[in-house]
């Protein structure tokens, strides 16, 4: 940035909060290391969700059963699922008619530590990911262990989670949206992939976004020209 662009965003960050879909980066280790917002935590009993107009978190609806996701949930700023991850998926399955679901890339974050609430980031490290379709749309859920958590800190690969971990995580997503006796069953997860293969997934949905909302490193550019005219 330009001398006077630096000076306008430094204002900016003291004067507004950054939208956390838009206004704050993946980070510099991205797709390695990764900027989290977190919606939801363990003992939410009703689904919170970051309004994208806004950028407030809001209730998308309360939890319709008894399970509650087991890990903390969130997005990925400045990702989109969009064309590079469904292709991916269509790459994957063989389904021909899958397209991206239109939202940030999702991610769950283990850690041994309690949340009281959502609405704040974290720094969390990808180590695989669900391969899940919600009809048509691929969907993916990108599973990381929070940074330096002293539990699951250590952990590289999915395979070093306890199997039990991920059967909780698959079933809170297969269940989450359908009713008992519902059919067919609206959501699928494909396949449970390791840390390569999910560093791909948000490499492709980082890509998605900027071909969506353009390059994140020339807004303030375009504010300037703007306020200048």
């Amino acid at each position: 940035m330009t001398t006077r662009e630096t000076k306008l965003h430094n204002l900016f960050t003291l004067l507004f909060q950054a939208h956390p879909w838009h206004g704050v980066s993946p980070g510099e280790e991205a797709p390695e290391t990764v900027n989290v917002y977190i919606e939801i935590v363990p003992t939410d009993a009703v689904k919170y969700e970051l309004d994208k107009i806004s950028g407030h978190l809001r209730v998308d609806r309360p939890q319709r059963f008894s399970s509650f996701c087991p890990t903390l949930y969130g997005l990925i700023p400045q990702t989109f699922c969009g064309e590079a991850v469904a292709e991916l998926c269509r790459q994957r399955t063989g389904l021909k008619d899958i397209k991206g679901d239109g939202d940030p890339m999702d991610i769950c974050v283990l850690t041994e530590k309690t949340a009281a609430h959502g609405n704040f980031f974290v720094r969390a490290r990808p180590i695989g990911g669900l391969r899940m379709i919600d009809g048509n749309d691929a969907d993916d859920k990108i599973i990381a262990v929070l940074e330096s958590d002293v539990v699951y800190g250590r952990i590289r690969e999915i395979d070093e989670c306890p199997k039990g971990l991920i059967d909780r995580l698959k079933h809170y997503f297969l269940s989450y949206k359908q009713l008992p006796n519902e059919a067919p069953r609206r959501v699928e997860i494909i396949d449970v992939y390791g840390r390569a293969e999910a560093l791909d997934v948000i490499k492709r949905s980082m890509d998605d976004y900027r071909e969506n909302y353009g390059e994140p490193e020339e807004r303030m550019g375009a504010l300037r020209h703007l306020l200048a005219h």
